[in-house]
């Protein structure tokens, strides 16, 4: 399989459940005529579907954007065990949908954070493998790649992974704490300096 077949199916399933994120955001059914404070009521309820989205759309972007990297960028060849891989992750990727909505719906519910939490966690592991495995493996060729950006790409790999599994039993806890781990993870990876300052802090131990 060449790239070109592989880039296109993982842009479009990217850009398939981005799209539905939005779908979960749904306007209120208000009947008769209304002023502007009940209408702003009703729109703050929305406010954890809208945050469960940006969250999630975000993680998204950054899983597109680390996918695109590992795929088009690092592998120069493509072969069965790494198209497995691709599939395992774009099926996690087309459950985000389920996971966010659940958040936003039920965020008040430790359940619902433990369960977008082990969901991010497994995407995180497998986007681990895909990349271990363009690395590692005899049977894919790529460019040199220094230790450095290696470094760099596990920890912006693993960190959403670290933050869920410190964020799930910080639920029962807080889970307003929980929440903003999970966004402290998305800033972490769209952060170009984040990644920076691990490093400093690597070098100084």
């Amino acid at each position: 399989m060449n790239h070109s077949r592989l880039d296109q199916l993982s842009d479009g399933i990217f850009a398939i459940v981005m799209t539905i994120l939005v779908f979960q955001i749904k306007l209120p059914d208000i009947w008769g005529p209304i002023d502007n404070a009940v209408l702003w009521s009703e729109i703050e309820k929305l406010l954890p579907v809208l945050l469960s989205y940006i969250l999630s759309f975000a993680l998204l972007f950054t899983y597109w954007r680390a996918h695109h990297f590992f795929i088009s960028v690092y592998a120069k060849n493509i072969d069965s065990i790494l198209t497995n891989i691709n599939a395992l992750f774009f099926m996690l990727i087309s459950l985000v949908p389920f996971s966010a909505s659940l958040l936003g719906q039920y965020s008040k519910n430790e359940l619902s954070v433990v369960i977008f939490g082990i969901h991010i966690i497994l995407i995180g592991l497998t986007l681990y493998w895909m990349r271990r495995y363009v690395l590692f493996s005899p049977h894919i060729h790529n460019p040199e790649i220094s230790k450095h950006e290696i470094l760099g790409s596990t920890v912006r790999t693993l960190a959403p992974v670290v933050f869920s599994l410190i964020a799930i039993p910080l639920s029962f806890l807080s889970i307003e704490l929980s929440l903003f781990l999970f966004t402290l993870a998305v800033i972490f990876n769209l952060s170009s300096y984040s990644t920076r300052l691990f490093e400093k802090l690597f070098k100084q131990q």
